[in-house]
């Protein structure tokens, strides 16, 4: 395992002896993608959806994430000098306001994801031992809260410690996966799953009612899709770190190939398994339900242990990734010069601290929520969308200006190209969410204008003026009317 150093100025000319290889960097990206959301798939795609909205759901997926992984591959190499991904990418292209969103709605998202981890796995423990419920009772709260603290004082140690762990359990965590694919392949019954196509207009939601049109349909699968990869960026935030920029891309690609695979066989050999109605009802995990129903409690019991395992994994390396990014905005100005602070093994104290105060605090909240993992999972994706589609939008006002495309017409337009369907599906992704979550989560940006001012501030410059004025009175103003709706019961959260 490389020896990961920390992204600081007077490091990132240093030879590549302790940098990131092509391997760490792609389990960083796969560690940071298949965590706890590919064990629920089945029961999360089949919700609001037919196979045929699940297949045209990922066929959307697919090639827009795919675009957004070239996006992440190209811009590591003509723009070597921007580090930290898509808050860097955000702030070259369209102002410091701007970047500083990204990069919040980035870490709002990462903490978040941790929340939603924390339930699944308690969840999953649930299986073993029922008095965790659904993973957000009291007892959950309080195990998931021991653990968090744990891998808090593990990353304190050092990110090289922690990344080492990153790797063991992304390994082990594809065995439990790679059954359920074997043995649905074996199990999956053809008559059941073209029957779903006939009755696609009859299936059921859960609750009973239609599922409705096939828009609607697809639309309902986008953030679930959004949220199994999520963390496709995750080598370009540890690209200052990485030996070979030219790694930071072949890692997105590779991880993304792979994830696209596992993803599109698991939630839909579960539709050849159990019918759509069995399916959206199953508890969380509900892999474990559908492999139950084919081999025994055997392996319902493997699926709990794989998503323990796994969702272990991915909060350890959401806990690195979410970290880094308040790090490396205070050491810019973006962000007070506070996050900027390392204790003595070179991690990012200040902001690990802040981090998981904040998951601490969602934490508590789970108690409150009758679906804490679906609610705290849609957040997260409609947090991180700002940083998706301005990544996307940089990456097409380059190719649209030709700033470094110096006789590379050729590519240029491939890029272009590239850059306009990133773009395209990021906004696709903003209206498929709905108008309750995104209110939602621009309350969690408020807090954000303070912190944005503050460190302003400390750099001496005007905080809101011009364009960044009319954005930041927008985010306050869908706030407030996101509070006003919450407060009357137009919107719950519950």
């Amino acid at each position: 395992m490389a020896d990961i150093q920390p992204a600081s100025s007077d490091r990132a000319s240093a030879p590549a002896t302790g940098k990131l290889t092509l391997l760490p960097l792609v389990a960083l990206v796969v560690g940071s993608m298949i965590g706890g959301g590919v064990f629920n798939l089945p029961s999360d795609m089949s919700r609001g959806a037919s196979p045929l909205a699940i297949i045209i759901g990922w066929v959307v997926t697919g090639v827009g994430m795919l675009m957004l992984a070239f996006v992440y591959q190209r811009l590591a190499v003509r723009k070597p000098e921007l580090n930290a991904g898509p808050y860097a990418y955000a702030k070259a292209g369209f102002g410091d306001f701007v970047g500083f969103n990204s990069a919040w709605g980035y870490w709002i998202s990462a903490f978040l994801g941790n929340v939603a981890y924390a339930v699944a796995i308690f969840s999953a423990l649930s299986y073993f031992a029922p008095a965790f419920g659904d993973g957000n009772n009291v007892l959950s709260i309080l195990g998931a809260s021991a653990a968090l603290w744990g891998i808090h004082l593990l990353v304190l140690k050092g990110v090289k410690e922690a990344a080492f762990v990153n790797v063991v359990t992304t390994i082990a965590k594809l065995v439990p996966i790679l059954v359920f694919i074997l043995v649905a392949i074996i199990a999956f019954n053809f008559d059941l799953f073209l029957g779903a196509f006939r009755n696609m207009g009859r299936a059921t939601a859960e609750g009973g009612a239609e599922l409705g049109g096939l828009l609607d349909q697809v639309k309902s699968t986008m953030l679930v899709t959004l949220w199994v990869f999520i963390g496709i960026e995750g080598a370009s935030v540890y690209s200052a770190r990485a030996a070979n920029r030219r790694d930071v891309g072949r890692a997105t690609v590779i991880g993304f190939v792979g994830a696209l695979a596992v993803y599109v066989l698991v939630s839909l050999l579960a539709t050849g398994i159990m019918s759509q109605p069995e399916l959206a009802g199953q508890k969380v995990p509900s892999m474990a339900g559908v492999l139950e129903h084919v081999v025994g409690p055997w392996g319902a019991g493997l699926i709990n242990l794989g998503l323990i395992i796994s969702v272990g994994g991915a909060f350890l390396s959401w806990t690195l990734l979410c970290a880094e990014i308040p790090y490396t905005c205070g050491k810019d100005g973006t962000f007070p010069r506070w996050f900027a602070v390392e204790n003595a093994n070179g991690t990012p104290a200040n902001s690990l601290w802040v981090t998981n105060l904040a998951v601490q605090a969602f934490l508590v909240l789970t108690y409150f929520s009758k679906d804490a993992y679906n609610f705290f999972y849609f957040i997260a994706s409609v947090a991180i969308l700002p940083p998706y589609v301005f990544s996307g939008a940089y990456a097409l006002k380059l190719a649209l200006t030709g700033e470094s495309y110096q006789g590379e017409d050729r590519q240029r337009r491939r890029d272009l190209v590239i850059g306009l369907i990133a773009t395209v599906y990021g906004l696709w992704l903003v209206y498929a969410a709905g108008l309750s979550y995104l209110l939602m989560a621009t309350l969690l940006f408020v807090p954000g204008l303070v912190v944005y001012a503050i460190a302003c501030r400390q750099r001496g410059v005007r905080a809101y003026a011009g364009s960044d004025l009319v954005i930041a009175i927008g985010i306050f103003g869908l706030a407030a009317l996101a509070f006003y709706l919450l407060w009357t019961g137009a919107i719950s959260p519950l």
